[in-house]
């Protein structure tokens, strides 16, 4: 399909694909039906295409001139596991799963850029469009480069975006250092002596040790880590007895949760100071306890360099004031894997007003379609900008 000449990046198109995305979404690592849409509408273009990394995933390669400099540009594809509340056309008709997250949007305008690049060709390097899948907690980035994305894809920079409801959908927001949170696992399991509900004495009380632990939490934000250092430890889960058997005291309660922190020393503060507190409840109580902490995801940290260059395209695609004071997130998000390995930056599109379910993971979220045009832009801007 060619574009319109006042249509560059095919945005009719591009808009209907987008709502059919979110009408027919996938989770991760099950994103058969996305991924061979990409894969089509890559190779249609003649951008060489490469599948099977990750599972599901999904790289374009596309070489002009010979410029020495590569770099990868990810987009992520994957739906959430939630209901899809709001009233509209392209409502999803999977039960249970959604784009709630707007990565129906960030994998069109990353095609969009492509297919338009791919017709104009005016840089002289290599670009990797890479359309990642499992983002959502499922390790998609990380099973990625496992499967050897550097070996075979080797880059001098990696670049990620995502909306950001708040921000207008021609703004955008680009900033060095710290951008998300690292994002950890937790759990802890208090294992005491179950008794007769009425004869608290003759056990060893699971459940109170729990209460204990879980008040006391929060002291190790409070108390213990830096002020001037940002972190978050929340108890999201608890298992123990049965509202069946309400004259029970449990053997065992069970609690989950998660851990957020944006410096490598912080996160080992955290992991270190959660198994401590809950030895010591368990010590006071007399009763065992399990404790694991699961690292899944490091925190996303611009490079100064690549940050500078993003935002000077971002400056160029929008043609206003790119926000550049603007706050960290305490969410995470697995493009740190690619960051890790080779300098990268992560900017923001904005999204629209904040309102009316525009928030990510709401079960009435939508991606703004308006906003697709200027990712686009911001692409192939920053395609043109690295490649000269």
């Amino acid at each position: 399909m060619q574009p319109k000449s006042n249509d560059p990046f095919e945005l009719v198109h591009m808009v209907a694909l987008r709502r059919d995305l979110h009408a027919n979404p996938e989770l991760g690592f099950e994103e058969h039906r996305t991924s061979q849409i990409i894969a089509d509408l890559l190779a249609q273009a003649g951008i060489e295409v490469h599948r099977g990394l990750g599972k599901t995933g999904v790289v374009g390669t596309l070489r002009v001139g010979d410029g020495p400099r590569s770099i990868a540009l990810r987009a992520d594809m994957d739906a959430l596991a939630m209901p899809e509340l709001a009233e509209r056309d392209y409502r999803s008709r999977t039960a249970n799963t959604m784009h709630a997250c707007g990565h129906d949007g960030h994998t069109v305008m990353l095609l969009a850029a492509a297919r338009h690049l791919a017709r104009e060709r005016n840089f002289s390097g290599t670009v990797h469009f890479v359309f990642q899948p499992a983002e959502e907690g499922r390790g998609g980035a990380r099973a990625m480069i496992e499967d050897g994305f550097f070996a075979r894809f080797p880059v001098d920079a990696v670049y990620g975006l995502h909306n950001m409801p708040g921000l207008a959908p021609d703004e955008m927001a680009v900033v060095a250092g710290p951008q998300l949170a690292s994002s950890d696992s937790w759990e802890v399991t208090f294992k005491g002596v179950g008794t007769h509900g009425a004869k608290p004495h003759l056990g060893r009380d699971a459940v109170t040790a729990a209460g204990h632990f879980l008040v006391a939490l929060h002291t190790i934000i409070a108390r213990l880590v830096d002020p001037l250092q940002p972190a978050v430890v929340s108890a999201c889960a608890i298992q123990g007895g049965d509202f069946r058997a309400l004259n029970v005291i449990p053997d065992q309660v069970r609690i989950g949760g998660t851990a957020r922190a944006y410096s490598p020393e912080v996160r080992e503060q955290l992991e270190s100071e959660i198994g401590r507190l809950a030895r010591g409840t368990a010590g006071l109580f007399g009763i065992e306890v399990d404790y694991s902490f699961l690292r899944r995801i490091p925190p996303v940290i611009n490079d100064a360099d690549a940050t500078r260059r993003a935002l000077a395209a971002a400056q160029l695609a929008t043609g206003r004031a790119v926000v550049t004071n603007f706050p960290p997130s305490t969410a995470g998000d697995d493009f740190a894997f690619f960051s890790a390995e080779v300098p990268g930056a992560y900017v923001w599109l904005g999204n629209g007003p904040a309102v009316d379910g525009a928030l990510h993971h709401n079960s009435r979220y939508d991606f703004n379609d308006e906003a697709i045009e200027t990712g686009a832009r911001f692409w192939s801007t920053l395609v043109r900008q690295e490649l000269r």
